[in-house]
């Protein structure tokens, strides 16, 4: 079989290997890594509880300041319920 064929041969066999290993692989491998990432750490978990800590407590501190702050004799005003405020209990 003279050199050339061989080399083609060789060539159209890491062609279709390539094409039908490799590939799909590669694929298959990154999407998984891109799945892996999405979910949080425990540090990013630690800091998004605690920042949602530190938004209860202030809006805590800013309804008493609306309290205070608001005169006695002035006309009632309806105040925001928890469901036009957004997540935030």
């Amino acid at each position: 079989m003279p050199a050339e064929a061989v080399m083609g041969m060789s060539l159209g066999l890491v062609a279709i290997v390539s094409l039908f290993v490799v590939l799909p692989w590669m694929i298959l491998h990154y999407i998984s890594k891109a799945r892996s990432n999405r979910n949080l750490t425990e540090d990013d978990e630690r800091m998004l509880e605690d920042l949602w800590r530190s938004a209860r407590t202030m809006e805590r501190r800013i309804e008493t300041l609306e309290r205070l702050i608001e005169p006695e004799n002035a006309p009632v005003r309806p105040r925001p319920t928890h469901s036009t405020r957004g997540d935030i209990n």
